[in-house]
């Protein structure tokens, strides 16, 4: 007895669809990855953007109080340029660019950390679209191995067995 020729279609036919969904799904996944990917690269370029600005924020407060400290040490009476005043002035300075090198290299690591979520992010999405073309390529053989299955006859074929569990746990039946 043959197929069913409305089955046929029919199985083709959902086989069809099912595997242009997933390719669908693949490509939707493989675009938001993309797009996250995007975002985050912008977010690292914010950084250090926001990092210079930090850094230029800083230099302007510690000018501030540089001057401050120079109208102290003139009021005081004090030789400029001389002695303890000199000593502070040197390790104010000092203390200064090492809180710069600090706030430099914290946003250099965050930048560093965003553009690598954003490499993250294009790595998944290549897998998800590689792993819906796996789904596809699956639904397709799945397809066609239940129209063959159609179109046999009701023999056992040698991937089916009549394999049972017997009395004391042994296997009875075979190919």
């Amino acid at each position: 007895m043959g197929a069913n020729p409305y089955a046929a279609a029919f199985t083709v036919g959902m086989g069809v669809v099912k595997a242009k969904q997933e390719g669908a799904i693949g490509k939707y996944n493989q675009r938001n990855a993309e797009r996250n990917a995007a975002v985050a690269e912008q977010e690292a370029i914010q950084i250090g953007k926001q990092t210079e600005f930090d850094i230029a924020m800083f230099d302007k407060q510690f000018r501030q109080t540089v001057g401050s400290a120079q109208v102290a040490v003139a009021k005081s009476g004090a030789v400029a340029g001389s002695g303890t005043a000199a000593r502070i002035a040197e390790s104010n300075a000092l203390e200064a660019q090492l809180e710069k090198n600090v706030m430099n290299y914290n946003g250099k690591i965050a930048a560093s950390r965003k553009r690598e979520e954003a490499q993250f992010s294009r790595i998944s999405g290549q897998m998800a679209r590689q792993q819906a073309r796996l789904a596809q390529i699956s639904t397709i053989s799945n397809t066609g191995t239940s129209l063959l299955k159609m179109g046999s006859p009701k023999t056992k074929t040698p991937y089916q067995t009549s394999t049972t569990v017997g009395p004391g746990g042994k296997l009875v039946g075979g190919v």
